[in-house]
């Protein structure tokens, strides 16, 4: 790479940030990115010793749906079939039969009647 007739010899295009988080190749150009909201407004900032429940992101991705499928997927999430993939989901908290951890599912929110969770 050259800067200003510089030539700068540790800049590759293999070290650029902008990858794929579902299939974590390169980018080219600018990437879909994803965010999600907060389970619930806190009445104070977290410690940095808490452990969030979920990440919300912005988490960035190609322009298929498909590579967010797949993030969600490896994470374990569930996916509302009623929703589509948008870049703002909503977490929905799915609680275990047998009291176990809860499960997240996320939805875009864009319909009225009840989730119908499914594995992404």
């Amino acid at each position: 790479m050259e800067v200003v007739n510089v030539r700068i010899t540790t800049v590759t295009e293999d070290n650029v940030a902008r990858r794929c988080d579902g299939c974590l190749e390169v980018i080219d150009g600018t990437p879909w990115r994803l965010s999600i909201l907060d389970i619930v407004a806190p009445e104070r900032a977290a410690d940095w010793t808490d452990d969030p429940a979920i990440n919300p992101g912005p988490f960035q991705f190609h322009s298929d749906p498909a590579h967010v499928r797949r993030w969600m997927a490896e994470k374990g999430y569930l996916f509302c079939r009623k929703g589509e993939v948008r870049e703002i989901m909503r977490p929905i908290p799915v609680p275990a039969a047998d009291g176990g951890a809860v499960r997240w599912g996320l939805c875009d929110g864009l319909h009225r009647d009840d989730h119908e969770l499914v594995p992404a």
